[in-house]
């Protein structure tokens, strides 16, 4: 035995070394670095240590591989040995793996591909790995000038470009690096900042990334008791997720994703009189084209169903061994495969041609026992356009086998280990002219030796040795991949081009592995073990997703069959009990729909620092999006722990974001990297703040929160002070909030420079006070809207949010302050003299709807050019006022200009974002429907944030404008009023609207008019009839046949019904022939039969 090899060397293994592929096989082999992190933002922390060439400066961040690390691909330099051996004439024969890489690229697990990871290596954070950090710590402390222990940003710019060679214009990247750890703008950064904030992100990410990747199974399995007395040897599926399952007594059964059984059906002859000899079913695939069901016995026969009554078709008998595995597979619209593996290790291939022309024939064949068309497997050979393939592959019993035609081989596998898993040809390589078109040869047929078998040549088949042989497989040619599993409990992933050495082996199973599947759709595989242990492994990083135990499944028996389902996402198992494991999905509404987070969004903010938007959902994650692509940047979760957050703002230099929560805290957070720099709140009595603002007076700067405490609690943002800790207490609470402040929960709050803060309850009080003394300024209440019904019993007095008109904000006489409620109307207030009301409208023409949010554009100067107010309503409908001078000299009896109007979604919108980016003019919309939209002035639909295409918002034609969203689009409330339903209008006044000229009384007639006699009675007509029928029908002296004239809308039916015509004669029932009924005959009475016990051929009849 060679050293490091670990199995023996057989006379087959050492020729299978001294090959070399064959020329014709489509491409070089190559070494591709394998990076599957950069495409999700996967840190460079995550990965194993590489090692660092001086000559190329700093290389990409290493990636964790399996058998080392990884390093940068380089392409290899070509010899001048395999440059003349290009230019030889190729050889005309099959390699083992011909057709694998016939796309234009094969997406190996973790290639780079598309524009995301190329921007992302650009990016300056992903070229500082853990190698680099030793040296840029003795390059930080060279590019110290001044000695002081920090770097100023133009030393900072010094050091990068100069250590990391960078190339081309990055200086707004290192600016914006800069920011991002000077989170508290002294504008200095010391080495300990750097490697925070570095380690930080990468931790998030990493965090990320496998929430990303989370997967589930609604637990326990759905468990029903089998209609099979004998074990299943087969399950699988239909294109609508249906799986049927078969047992060795011919017993078929299908079962639903719930496990309900749908129908039972047999595919063996269960009228036969002679039921002592059982046949034994050995397998059983489904032919999808021809809609037959193939059936192995084992008396040596494959059998045909009609797949749709499962009725007997024909069989091929006569084989030379038990067909243990089959498989099936269409190579055209009129040829396919039947493959089946026997115990000798064979595997046996029918090639057949004019497949419909086979099938008839064969059912016309003479019936064995009076239940199946049989003909020999000799007889088809020679008789119809069949080829037979027998060959020689493994050294023990076929476990499995599948024919995969995108590639055109077979791959097969057994327990012997030197030919565990084999990938082969169908016809070998000596015929070229069968992997063209057809299977038929054109010259006479040779006379097939139907019980010999020969092997392959070794360039027509490649051999993976697998330490105890394989039990199952699985193949993927998108991944490109082949997982296999046996009884030393490993899972391995394969190259299909190397057979030395597997990519990967996931270790974790304690039990021989049982059954294998590639989900490709959703990058995973599942693996079973005997012990009734699954594990769900991504392909990407050989990492296990999850593990079920029989503990949590509740499966209980020996495992006989398994089968996951795609369509399904659902894995059936069998045992003496039928399983179903199904896949936690996202929500039905969201199947289809582009959603921002996985639960609803509460708030979304927009950087213009770093220009990305932030958004936070009730799940308590954060995440950070690129507004000019709409595509995510970064995310963290568990920000307030197991509470939602509600609320966030950011500092006055946008580099730190304040975000408020269910749990009575408000965190102050280093956003970009997710560090949580301090903690703000009360000692005890925490409870949910519902709305937050910052604020800066006099150069001092607090944190201002509201909630259901009923009080308004600030906090001292100071970066001088040196007494503040981690954990942050509010200052006292002015003397007037405790005495004469809010008595329902605060809702709302908003800052109005120099000193004035407001605020609004649940109870739709307003109160302004002043910042400075602490005291109350005035105390607002609405009046009650004449002839307003409440919708809900609270009585709609809740305000959810506030605005300042900055502006006006020294305007005595103007209204200044703008509140969405109550009672759904808008209510624009002057805070001076007292308060008073200087206009009040309607914010939504939406029956029920209240306003839960509001937005205004930031004014200049006092011409209030381009002001426009956004409202938003609990429908998910957006309007566009203009209030340009509304309110500003008096009082206001009309609404002002609605200039547009929207719907956005489906559900309330929570939160109003105006972006101002370079020319753009944009709104963001966050909502409880899980989504965050954006949307141009006017209401062109940009995307939603999360969508699988990035946008520009610099290029119209990248818009989703103007299509609207699915939800929205399908959502009942969306549909326009119909004047018919809304205005109780008929038809005819509809229809004839746009013609009528005011003024124009004159009755509507019909459009049409007919040969036949029309009669018209309108609505009122009808009306007037109804309105006098309740005092007619109280005459005692109408009969029935009177009152009947006036009963509903008889007198429509009565004048328009076709009336019968007596024309004479007899009528139809007297035209009826009949016939006299006879006596039915007598039933004789069977003879009796007598039997002698004494003489068994002693027989009577009486």
């Amino acid at each position: 035995m060679p050293a490091g090899t670990g199995r023996p060397v057989t006379g087959q293994i050492k020729a299978r070394k001294k090959l070399i592929r064959p020329s014709s096989a489509s491409s070089n082999l190559q070494c591709y670095s394998i990076s599957v992190l950069d495409n999700v933002q996967r840190p460079a922390t995550a990965a194993t240590l590489g090692m660092l060439s001086d000559k190329s400066g700093f290389l990409p961040r290493p990636t964790t591989q399996a058998g080392g690390p990884r390093r940068q691909w380089k392409p290899p330099q070509e010899e001048d040995a395999f440059i003349e051996q290009a230019k030889h004439p190729r050889r005309l024969t099959l390699g083992a793996v011909d057709g694998i890489n016939d796309l234009d690229f094969i997406k190996r697990p973790g290639v780079i591909q598309g524009s995301v990871s190329e921007q992302l290596k650009s990016k300056i954070e992903e070229q500082i790995n853990i190698e680099t950090l030793e040296q840029l710590k003795q390059a930080f402390a060279a590019a110290d000038a001044d000695r002081s222990g920090q770097l100023d940003l133009e030393e900072f710019k010094t050091l990068l470009k100069s250590r990391l060679y960078l190339k081309g214009n990055k200086e707004n990247q290192i600016d914006s690096l800069f920011m991002k750890i000077d989170w508290s703008s002294e504008g200095k950064i010391n080495w300990d900042e750097f490697c925070t904030y570095m380690q930080l992100e990468y931790a998030e990410k990493e965090d990320s990334y496998l929430r990303a990747k989370e997967v589930t199974f609604n637990l326990p399995a759905r468990i029903q008791s089998p209609q099979h007395k004998n074990p299943i040897l087969k399950i699988t599926d239909t294109p609508d997720g249906t799986f049927i399952a078969c047992s060795q007594d011919g017993m078929v059964t299908f079962w639903g994703a719930n496990v309900e059984l749908k129908e039972t059906k047999y595919v063996v002859n269960t009228e036969a009189k002679n039921k002592q000899k059982i046949k034994w079913i050995t397998d059983f695939v489904i032919m999808s084209q021809w809609k037959k069901v193939l059936v192995g016995t084992g008396d040596r026969e494959i059998q045909f169903f009609d797949s749709s009554s499962y009725k007997p078709y024909c069989q091929i008998s006569s084989l030379e061994t038990v067909p243990l595995k089959l498989d099936y597979c269409s190579t055209g619209s009129d040829e396919c495969l039947i493959l089946y593996g026997d115990s000798e290790g064979c595997i046996n291939i029918l090639v057949i041609n004019s497949v419909g022309e086979c099938l008839r024939t064969w059912n016309k064949m003479p019936c064995k026992e009076g239940f199946i068309a049989e003909i020999s497997l000799s007889d088809a050979i020679s008789k119809s356009k069949v080829q037979f393939l027998r060959w020689k592959v493994h050294n023990d019993w076929v476990q499995q086998l599948k024919y995969y035609h995108e590639i055109g081989q077979v791959i097969s596998c057994s327990n012997h280990q030197e030919t565990a898993l084999v990938i082969g040809s169908t016809t070998g390589s000596t015929r070229v002219d069968q992997h063209t078109s057809s299977y038929v040869e054109k010259s006479k047929k040779p006379m097939v030796n139907l019980g010999t078998s020969k092997p392959r040549l070794d360039a027509d088949q490649k051999v993976f040795y697998v330490y105890k042989g394989v039990k199952c497989f699985d193949f993927s040619k998108d991944k490109n991949i082949i997982v296999t599993g046996g009884m030393d409990r490993i899972v391995r992933l394969w190259n299909p081009y190397v057979s030395d050495k597997p990519t990967a082996m996931l270790r974790g199973h304690n039990a021989p592995i049982f059954y294998l599947c590639i989900a490709s759709d959703e990058n995973r595989i599942f693996s079973l073990s005997t012990d009734k242990c699954i594990k769900v492994w991504d392909i990407h990083d050989h990492n296990c997703l999850l593990t079920v135990r029989p503990k949590s499944h509740k499966i209980r028996g020996d495992l006989q069959a398994s089968h996951y389902s795609n369509t399904a996402k659902s894995l059936a198992v069998a045992t003496d009990q039928m399983a179903v494991l199904n896949l936690k999905l996202k929500p039905t509404k969201h199947a289809d729909i582009t959603i921002t987070h996985k639960e609803p969004v509460t708030s979304c903010k927009y950087n213009s620092k770093f220009k990305q938007v932030v958004t936070c959902s009730e799940s308590s994650v954060i995440k950070l999006w690129d507004l000019e692509t709409g595509t995510a940047i970064f995310e963290y979760g568990d920000a307030h722990g197991d509470a939602a957050i509600t609320c966030m703002t950011f500092d006055n230099t946008e580099r730190r974001l304040i975000t408020g929560g269910r749990d009575g805290c408000l965190k102050i957070w280093n956003y970009n990297n997710g560090h949580c720099l301090r903690v703000l709140k009360k000692e005890s009595g925490n409870d949910e703040i519902c709305d937050l603002t910052y604020v800066e007076m006099n150069r001092n700067r607090f944190v201002v929160s509201v909630g259901w405490d009923k009080r308004i609690n600030m906090y001292s943002d100071s970066s001088t002070d040196v007494n503040v800790m981690f954990v942050q207490n509010p200052l006292e609470n002015w003397s007037d909030d405790v005495n004469f402040g809010h008595k329902e929960d605060i809702l709302s709050v908003a800052q109005c420079p120099p000193n004035l803060l407001a605020t609004a309850g649940y109870d739709g009080e307003v109160i302004v006070w002043n910042m400075v003394s602490g005291h109350k300024y005035c105390h607002l209440r609405a009046p009650t809207l004449p002839e307003y019904e409440d919708q809900s019993l609270d009585g709609d007095l809740s305000i959810n949010k506030l605005l300042f008109i900055p502006v006006r904000a020294y305007n005595k006489d103007a209204a200044t302050l703008i509140a969405s409620g109550p009672r759904g109307h808008i209510h624009m207030w002057n805070v001076f003299q007292g308060g008073s009301l200087k206009a009040q409208f309607a914010g939504s023409n939406t029956n029920g709807a209240m306003i839960s949010s509001m937005a205004i554009t930031p004014l200049e100067d006092e011409n209030e050019e381009n002001a426009l107010l956004f409202v938003g309503d609990s429908c998910g409908f957006i309007f566009i006022f203009d209030i340009q001078g509304y309110g500003l000299n008096g009082e206001e009896d009309e609404p002002p200009e609605m200039v547009h109007t929207w719907r956005g979604h489906i559900d309330s919108i929570n939160n109003m974002e105006l972006v101002f980016h370079e020319k753009q003019k944009l709104l963001m919309t966050a909502s409880n429907d899980c989504t965050v939209r954006l949307w141009n002035f006017d209401g062109d639909y940009i995307g939603t944030f999360g969508q699988p295409d990035p946008w520009d918002i610099y290029k119209p034609s990248t818009y989703r404008h103007p299509m609207v969203p699915y939800d929205v689009l399908i959502d009942p409330m969306s549909l326009p009023s119909h004047p018919v339903l809304g205005e109780k209008q008929n038809t005819m006044q509809v229809l004839q609207s746009h013609y009528r000229k005011e003024g124009d009384d004159r009755p509507i007639t019909p459009q049409f008019t007919y040969k036949k006699e029309q009669f018209y009675v309108d609505d009122d007509t009808i009306a007037k009839q109804l309105s006098q029928l309740h005092d007619i029908l109280k005459d005692e002296s109408l009969t029935e046949d009177e009152a009947k004239k006036f009963r509903g809308k008889w007198l429509r039916h009565e004048k328009t019904k076709i009336k019968e015509i007596d024309r004479g004669g007899p009528s139809d029932f007297q035209m009826l022939k009949w016939s006299q009924i006879k006596e039915p005959p007598t039933i004789q009475r069977p003879k009796s039969m007598k039997k002698n016990k004494d003489d068994s051929f002693d027989i009577t009849f009486d």
